[in-house]
């Protein structure tokens, strides 16, 4: 029936496409003129089916008759249930008829096909242009997927029309899925509801965003393009004001079993004052984890770039109809104003040499960011690479360069994560032992996650397995080494409720400006246990317990402007360790530390967020010090959050930004 994939996911089509088919052949069933709510069905099988809309019981049964009521409450069911598991067409309507191969449905027409469904005001369908036309309130519902457009128009022979006054609901979780199978339509208006735009509460969905309000005043229909001069997505499911992607010149069209999104300059819009400018060019765009990247980055990198940097992200290049190319130019504003750069070893050094002053040249100043990604046979490949300086007389110190090849799998009654990757050049920040570099490595990973709660405590895990070649700066030396590494790791966490005051519900409405979901407040107790174990090529091995416990407090509502929000949460996590590692990226090293978190509401939106981890080993050069940390001062809305932060562990700063996702 509807062949190609063209076809299949383009929404709309696969319910335009059938109405073409009663018109194929002339041994059809006959349609009837029939009036004060009849049905026209029109059989596509060999399956016989009672028509409740032939003229002999349209001349003597009327709604009015109680009988017919109780046929109708019957058999408009039947209709419904056969047409969703068998190829029959059904048109309802309050009025219906049929002039020269013209047919004609008014008032509540309602068009359903195999658990797709079509309501309209009017309807009319030219069977011999095979051309469809449809005005007034009309509503398409597949699956959890609907759209409202106040005029259709499409033909069939030359495959174009037009949508007007789109707005529709799309559910990312359940858009594939939809377009190709049937779902109830006992729950169509309860889905069609979602729609009127007047949600009063909303639930957070903190894994991905499943649900997009989009919009947009023409839809123009070519052959299995679907082209826009301006559409706009919304996260933001109560006002549609705080968070919105405009996407101009949009076109959306299939590629090998998945679609397409191509656009010129987009911009992303915050609370309708600020709008930012970003690309999507021409890709396969996933909604469910949409993070529109900044056009200009504004960030700090001390040990790679000398210091403060701008760059801008260019229009992504397609490679082909699978991989995209993202370019990034990066102009290095502090090594340019200084004149020298730190970055680098001396000329014919080794690479673990320590960094030395050197004078920079004009190639110096610039700097370039590159990012390749794409899909071979359901695995997702990324190639990053970085260059912190165009001088040729500085490659080899200045690239670096890694690649990951991954797909999810099921494996004993779970979802992994399968991954390959290389790396050549990175840095590897090791607690107090300070950056450690890993010259070049391959391998293989295996992982897994899950998050669940139980009895009111919250637990996560996380399962990995690897092994690799890795060839990396020695544990004691500045040499480099090579060695063949496998790896065993598991970590649970879990907090336990000790006097806690849960929200009465999940949801939230229009008072929640700050925060996506409700704020569980009181004195909660974390634990954390830490199973690691590796093995080298050499036959050194290291392995360590880490259990850690301790409190977390949180109060406040962040409804109100000021101070009504605070989180601090105190960890101290002891190792038992045994061994030694081959290499100084990976060696244990710390035994006991505190890890510190404290978040404070300061004035409205602004939230000050902090993270360090204290070294409190005895022996420790760096007893008493932050051997990881981050500060960050951020912008929290209820659709969004946007922060500027600073590592000084690492010497490192830029942008973050994150969009919530809610249904």
């Amino acid at each position: 029936m509807i062949s190609g994939i063209s076809k299949k996911v383009i929404f709309f089509s696969i319910l335009f496409i059938n109405f073409i088919q009663p018109s194929k052949s002339a041994e059809l069933s006959k349609i009837n003129r029939v009036i004060n709510n009849r049905n026209t069905k029109i059989n596509l099988s060999n399956t016989s089916i009672l028509d409740i809309s032939s003229n002999s019981l349209g001349n003597y049964l009327d709604d009015s008759n109680d009988y017919v009521k109780f046929l109708k409450k019957r058999i408009d069911p039947f209709l419904v249930a056969k047409a969703e598991n068998q190829q029959e067409l059904i048109i309802q309507s309050d009025k219906q008829s049929e002039i020269s191969d013209v047919i004609y449905a008014e008032g509540n027409v309602s068009v359903s096909y195999r658990g797709k469904l079509l309501k309209a005001d009017k309807l009319i369908y030219d069977k011999s242009n095979k051309k469809i036309e449809a005005r007034g309130n009309i509503t398409f519902i597949l699956g959890n997927q609907i759209f409202r457009v106040s005029q259709l128009e499409y033909n069939f022979i030359s495959e174009k029309g037009y949508l007007l006054d789109v707005k529709g609901v799309i559910n990312t979780n359940t858009l594939i899925d939809d377009i190709s199978s049937n779902f109830s339509l006992s729950d169509s208006k309860k889905l069609e509801n979602l729609i009127d735009l007047n949600n009063k509460e909303v639930i957070n969905t903190p894994e991905n965003i499943q649900n997009w309000f989009f919009f947009t005043e023409k839809m123009i229909i070519d052959g299995d393009k679907w082209k826009s001069k301006k559409a706009i997505f919304s996260n933001d499911l109560l006002e549609l004001k705080q968070a919105k992607l405009a996407i101009n010149s949009l076109e959306v069209f299939p590629i090998n079993e998945k679609l397409r999104f191509k656009s010129s300059l987009n911009y992303l819009i915050l609370d309708e004052k600020v709008s930012i400018p970003f690309w999507l060019g021409s890709r396969n765009f996933d909604f469910k984890k949409v993070q529109p990247a900044n056009t200009w980055n504004f960030g700090y990198e001390n040990l790679d770039k000398d210091g403060y940097f701008i760059g801008r992200r260019i229009n992504s290049i397609d490679i082909n109809d699978d991989f995209v190319l993202d370019l990034e130019p990066q102009f290095l504003i502090q090594r340019s104003l200084k004149g020298y750069t730190k970055s680098f070893v001396n000329k014919g050094e080794s690479i673990t040499s320590d960094r030395v002053k050197r004078n920079s040249s004009f190639e110096d100043y610039f700097a370039l960011k590159s990012q390749i990604k794409g899909t071979i046979k359901n695995w997702d490949l990324e190639i990053e690479k970085n260059l912190n300086s165009l001088d040729i007389n500085k490659f080899s110190d200045a690239f670096r360069f890694n690649t990951k090849l991954s797909k999810e799998i099921d494996l004993l009654d779970s979802v992994w994560k399968k991954s390959f990757y290389g790396v050549y050049r990175e840095r590897v920040w090791n607690g107090s032992l300070g950056e450690a570099e890993i010259y070049s490595g391959y391998g293989s990973e295996l992982q897994k996650e899950n998050t669940w709660i139980t009895d009111g405590i919250k637990k996560s895990e996380f399962l990995s397995l690897g092994l690799a070649n890795i060839t990396a700066e020695a544990l004691n030396t500045k040499n480099l080494v090579t060695n063949l590494k496998g790896n065993l790791f598991y970590s649970l966490d879990q907090k336990f409720p000790i006097s806690i005051v849960n929200p009465k519900k999940k949801s939230i409405d229009i008072s929640y400006q700050y925060i996506p979901e409700p704020i569980s407040k009181g004195l909660s107790l974390n634990t954390r246990l830490e199973v690691s174990y590796s093995f080298y090529e050499n036959g050194n091995h290291q392995e360590y317990l880490g259990l850690g416990i301790g409190p977390e407090l949180t109060f406040g509502n962040f409804k109100n402007k000021i101070f009504d929000y605070t989180r601090i949460s105190l960890l101290p996590f002891y190792k038992f360790d045994n061994g030694k590692s081959v290499f100084k990226f990976d060696q244990n090293y710390e035994d006991l530390t505190l890890n510190i978190s404290y978040d404070q509401q300061l004035y409205g939106p602004i939230v000050l967020k902090s993270f360090g981890i204290l070294n409190l080993t005895n022996d420790s050069n760096d007893y008493g010090e932050f051997i990881d940390s981050k500060i960050s001062l951020n912008w929290k809305k209820r659709s969004y959050e946007v922060g500027i932060f600073y590592q000084p562990h690492n010497q490192a700063g830029g942008i973050s930004f994150r969009l919530f996702g809610f249904k």
